[in-house]
Order: C-alpha cells, then structure tokens, then sequence
C-alpha cells in the first residue's frame, strides 16, 4: 500500500507561554487562532496546530498565512512561532527553528527532518539507544524499512520511521462511526470549582474509552464541550501524541477550565460565566485499536489504580496537594528532580537532555538532602582546606566531619569541580567547588565549598 505525506498543517507555538499553568493565559491566542480557521486543535498549553490548505488560500499562500498569523498574535501581546509542512510532527519543528518559524515547502519535508537527531521524536527509551546503533539523524532513521524497525524496536520504531519520513503517526479512519461514542454529565446545582469537574471528567473518559473498545476504536484526538450557567460555552479539540488515556482527557479538561472565559480561573464560581452545567467528551479522530503489549507482572493495571486514586484525592485536595517527581536538567543533584502536580505532562522547563556544563558527572547520589547538612573537611594537619581562585586546592582532605561528628579519615576524593551559577544575577549567584569524598567507614558523600563553609549535599550508596 502507497503510503502518502501528510496533510500541510500550520503549528502556532508561543514560548512564552509553554507551561503547563499557562492554560489561562494561552485562550485568547486560540481565540486569535480561531478568526484564521474556525478548526483550531490545542495540542497542549502554548501549541496549537491549524490545517493549512484552506487558510492558506483565502490568505494568498502559506508564508503570507504563517506572517499574518504570527503578526495577529503579536498584536495581542504574546511571541509566536509559526510552521508549516507536511504533518503535524514537522510543523511542530519548523515552528521551532528560527525566531519566526519556517514554511517548508510541500513534498520537502523528508529533506528538511534529515538533519535533526533522533532527539527531538521524543522517545526516550529509543533515541538513548539509536545513536549506539550508529543512527543519529531522522535522515539515517527514515532509511530503516518500516517493518524491520517495527521487527527491532516494537510499535515505537515503525511510529519513529513514520515521523522521520514526513508521514502521519498512523493511519485514520477516514468516516466516523454512526453509534454515538460521546460522554456527557450534568452538574445540578452548577460546579464552581474546578476539581469536581476534573474528577468527572476521569469516569467520563472511562466511559467513552469503553465505548471505543468495544467498537475496536482508539483515541488520538478529543473534543472538550464546556458549558456554564451563564450561557456560554466552550469547546476545544485536543491532539495526543499517543492514545489518549482516561488521565490525559481529564488533564486537557483541567487546562480548558482553566482558561475559562473572561480569563477567570476556575477556582470559583463568577459572575460573567457562572459555574460548569454540562461537560461533554465527543471522540474527533479516531484510529483501528491494535492493542498494546502488557508487561509481565501487569504494572499497567497498577498504574491505573494508581492514576484513579491519585485523581480521586487531587478532587478532595486540589490539583496541587498530590504530586510525583519528574527527571529534569541542572548542575546540582537537587535541581535535577522537580515534583510536579499528578497528571502533568512531563516536560520540566529545565529539560535533562539539554548540556549542562558543570555538571557533577555520574553516578549520581542515592540521597539528595533537602537542606545541605554542615561538615568540616580538614588536611593532614588540623587545617581547614580551601580552594583558590583557579581551583587549587590549599591541601589534599584528609578528615571530615558531618554536623559536629567525629571526623573520619577520607580515603579517597576526587574534585574540585567549580561553577559559577546565574553570575548575571547578584541575588541569584551561586560560586560552589564540588567533591566526591570516600571515609573509611565505606560512605561516600558529595560536599562543596560554598563562601567558605563546606556542606554535604547528598550522599551515594
């Protein structure tokens, strides 16, 4: 079977506003987005993505659409980077590369994602293992025969071919089903706060994902229907790059409520639009359902469990009271692990797969002390050792003490490394020397010397 390019899509990316409680923030770029075509798909907080054939030509081509829009929502205040080519993977990277974005023109794209490392298809697990096979570009990775990628590396490699090549993720089913796969619940009295209508939205996904299975359907695309006491009514498209799970539908609910008409949160009920009287979930695009492989000891339906008691607390406690830490990027050990809000998507504005220089190298310490405990690293004869300014040591460590204790003689360690973090701001400066000490009671610690004291950050099994 001929496989085709994808449809020319435009994604509009505002940098500015990519965190995940930018929601609120992020409606009146889609009501920007909205006056150039009515069928606008929020992909998350500060992306959205447009078809580009129809606007494109009331607007005179694609480059004159990516500028008018990218000029519309610079009216209103905000930065965006507008892309088109041929699907939305690669309008997603084309809204990326350069100040303004970048139309690449049709039938190019293949060209245009060959030189991108495998990185950016966001795949953790694959792309840590490509570049040891000796695949380190989408244009190396487009040239594997699809079925022998999916043979190696399961669904992802075939998913990850695709991409590479300027091809859809998966095929659609090109007519909608007749039976009816929505989900809809009323609120009487209305809900003025958010959380109910979040916990809501979990069984309502649950239930449209029932349906779906049953008629052997998946998920990737879903429209939020919002309705409030006060007449108005919101609805939103939502694009997953994967199926959509019952967690992540209600998490799109939790960002649409949050950019709730009149830029009021929904944390209560208001005057201008009043509480929620009706949510409806409506399945929008839909893919055949192949399954997917359980793990052995069937941690999946743990996960859900999981998920659905997390949900469960977050109603009775508010989103923020449950959380779960998420690998992110740093120079310190406690800067490269932040807790996020259960349900977040995990994407940490200090990404871990980003350089960073100074970096303390690996292994990394199996405990990280919220607050660095206070030690004392002496020479060889009593005196305290100190770096200079070209991190010269005064003498080599010979004992150290934790928090008054005894000391212990240090067997081995290895260091300094120094950093100077953020020295464009003063109140914000960091100046730090950083060692890995072994005592001879078999513990190794991390320490720096920070303004003269030596603390212990963390410590390694």
């Amino acid at each position: 079977m001929t496989r085709q390019a994808g449809a020319r899509v435009l994604v509009l990316r505002c940098p500015d506003l990519l965190a995940e409680d930018a929601a609120r923030a992020f409606e009146p770029v889609v009501a920007v987005v909205e006056e150039f075509c009515p069928h606008v798909e929020v992909l998350r907080p500060g992306v959205c993505a447009i078809p580009a054939r129809g606007p494109a030509r009331y607007f005179g081509g694609e480059v004159e659409l990516a500028a008018k829009l990218a000029a519309a929502v610079s009216r209103g205040g905000f930065r965006g980077q507008a892309g088109i080519a041929d699907g939305l993977f690669a309008a997603g990277l084309a809204a990326r590369t350069g100040p303004a974005g970048l139309v690449v023109p049709p039938g190019k794209t293949p060209e245009f994602l060959a030189g991108f490392p495998v990185g950016v298809l966001g795949m953790p697990e694959l792309t840590a293992l490509l570049p040891r096979l000796g695949i380190e570009t989408l244009g190396q990775l487009a040239e594997l025969p699809p079925a022998d990628a999916a043979s190696r590396f399961g669904p992802s490699g075939e998913l990850a071919v695709r991409l590479a090549r300027g091809l859809d993720p998966r095929p659609l089913i090109p007519r909608p089903p007749s039976a009816d796969l929505s989900a809809a619940l009323e609120f009487d009295p209305p809900a003025g706060q958010s959380e109910p209508v979040i916990f809501a939205a979990k069984a309502l996904a649950d239930q449209m994902h029932d349906r779906l299975v049953a008629g052997g359907y998946g998920c990737v695309r879903v429209r939020v229907e919002v309705h409030y006491s006060a007449g108005a009514q919101v609805s939103r498209l939502w694009r997953h790059d994967g199926l959509l799970s019952a967690l992540a539908v209600a998490e799109r609910v939790r960002w649409q409520l949050d950019g709730r008409p009149g830029g009021q949160t929904a944390t209560g009920d208001d005057a201008e639009v009043g509480g929620v009287t009706l949510l409806r979930l409506v399945p929008d695009q839909l893919v055949r359902a192949t399954g997917r492989q359980l793990a052995l000891w069937g941690d999946a339906v743990v996960t859900d469990r999981v998920a659905r008691a997390a949900i469960r607390v977050q109603a009775m406690l508010g989103h923020d009271r449950v959380t779960r830490p998420v690998l992110a990027g740093g120079r310190r050990p406690a800067e490269q692990v932040l807790f996020v809000p259960f349900g977040d998507a995990e994407v940490p504005q200090r990404p871990a797969d980003r350089p960073w220089p100074g970096q303390i190298p690996a292994p990394a310490p199996a405990v990280v002390y919220p607050v660095p405990r206070t030690a004392s690293v002496t020479d060889s004869v009593g005196e305290v050792v100190s770096v200079g300014g070209r991190a010269g040591l005064s003498a080599a460590p010979a004992l150290l003490a934790v928090e008054g204790g005894p000391p212990c003689p240090v067997t081995a360690w290895a260091g300094p490394w120094p950093v100077t973090q953020r020295w464009w701001d003063p109140p914000q400066s960091c100046r730090q020397a950083r060692f890995q000490l072994r005592t001879d009671d078999g513990r190794a610690w991390l320490a720096v010397l920070q303004e003269g004291h030596w603390l212990i950050e963390a410590s390694y099994d």
